[in-house]
């Protein structure tokens, strides 16, 4: 089995590729070029001359570049391909919104224009958000619930998401949305919540850090692990007809459970160190996202494996391992 994924050095994209590795894949992966070659998440991975150009492929590809990608997937044909790809902040969607449109939801029109022409279509998963039901009236949000998006990265997550339910019925192509609600991991980006969280409980403990800033510590979200949510994308795609899934653990936690939780496995009180900072307020916060993956269970037998308190210890202990095996400045 050969696939391809876009977005390869993200974090999904990394836990995914070790996880198609394990299957005994041949997989392919889109990188954008730029000026450095650090790829911290996959490093262990193209380190080793065994999988590295024999079983794993890293390809320079823009998803605005339609000419690459078609010679891309022409040469490889791959019979899966797993699409990540895209600015993925939320926040940050509101200040870069019309690139954040182009690499989500442009580059996934792209990606289908290309996909219904190939001789023989892969199967496609695309990782759409729990982003695109911005204030839903139903709790919890089901595949079935409408979109109301409330912000540019929700936006163009539902227009790519609605985009592969035409096109699926339309050209009878193997299309699946995994609506994904939030999960995370040591190899979450730094700018996102939850690690920043993470890594400052560490750095407190180390002395490395004197505080933690933050805004409204009152927001509620429904957190998993990214472990299990590459394998619902995987799972995913073995049935023999396509559909849509959500992949959540159906329970809510607030952002101040993730900062006890966090300090509490230092062994810190977090009421000596949090700051807060109402710049850093969300203009328009989302309402009651959390997830019912009943559907997911029933039809692919996935549910998610580990609670809030499991994954916080996880994430604050590779935060600290990583800082102190960083020279002393």
């Amino acid at each position: 089995m050969r696939a391809l994924i876009t977005g390869i050095t993200g974090q999904d994209g990394s836990y995914l590729t070790e996880l198609l590795l394990e299957q005994g894949y041949e997989v392919h992966g889109l990188v954008r070029r730029t000026s450095t070659l650090e790829r911290s998440r996959l490093r262990h991975l193209y380190a080793n001359p065994e999988l590295y150009n024999r079983r794993l492929f890293l390809h320079y590809c823009d998803l605005e570049d339609a000419t690459t990608l078609r010679r891309i997937l022409l040469r490889i044909a791959p019979q899966e391909v797993y699409h990540l790809a895209g600015q993925s902040h939320v926040g940050l969607s509101f200040e870069i919104a019309e690139s954040t449109v182009e690499s989500v939801a442009m580059g996934t029109l792209r990606l289908l224009e290309i996909l219904r022409d190939l001789p023989t279509p892969p199967r496609l998963f695309h990782a759409a958000s729990s982003e695109v039901f911005g204030r839903p009236q139903q709790v919890p949000q089901t595949e079935d619930t409408p979109m109301v998006p409330i912000n540019p990265y929700g936006a163009a997550k539902a227009f790519a998401a609605q985009l592969l339910r035409i096109y699926r019925e339309k050209h009878g192509l193997f299309l699946v949305n995994g609506l994904l609600y939030n999960h995370e991991s040591p190899r979450r980006g730094e700018n996102f919540v939850t690690r920043k969280i993470c890594r400052a409980a560490a750095a407190i403990k180390l002395g490395l850090q004197d505080s933690l800033t933050l805004g409204d510590t009152s927001s509620r979200r429904d957190w998993g692990d990214a472990r299990d949510y590459v394998r619902g994308m995987w799972l995913s795609l073995r049935p023999e007809t396509p559909g849509d899934y959500i992949f959540a653990t159906g329970r809510l936690h607030s952002v101040q459970q993730f900062v006890e939780a966090a300090f509490a496995v230092v062994e810190l009180d977090w009421q000596h160190y949090l700051r807060r900072d109402e710049r850093l307020l969300r203009g328009q916060e989302p309402g009651e996202l959390v997830g019912d993956a009943t559907r997911a269970e029933q039809v692919l037998g996935w549910t998610p494996s580990r609670d809030l308190s499991a994954l916080v210890r996880w994430m604050v202990e590779a935060d600290l391992a990583d800082l102190r095996a960083r020279p002393p400045r």
